[in-house]
């Protein structure tokens, strides 16, 4: 597997626990309804969630994060 493939990979694995967590919470202690649920789950979801990107760099794909709770860049390995 490709590290573009793994950083899609980890980006859905960062993402979906989170919108699964969001989309509870806020239909069970919100008073929205109809599809404000799922809209505000996956706004907050993408917004908490690591990014991951594959970089090409010095002739080696690497991955590399990002996130709002870390400070920088990390590498990923």
């Amino acid at each position: 597997m490709n590290k573009t493939v793994k950083a899609l990979l980890y980006n859905f694995l960062g993402f979906a626990p989170l919108f699964i967590l969001f989309l509870y919470v806020i239909d069970e202690f919100t008073g929205l309804s109809g599809f404000w649920v799922p809209l505000t789950a996956a706004v907050v979801s993408t917004i908490i969630a690591p990014k991951f990107q594959a970089v090409r760099l010095k002739g080696e794909q690497r991955i590399f994060m990002k996130w709002i709770f870390i400070s920088g860049v990390k590498e990923v390995k």
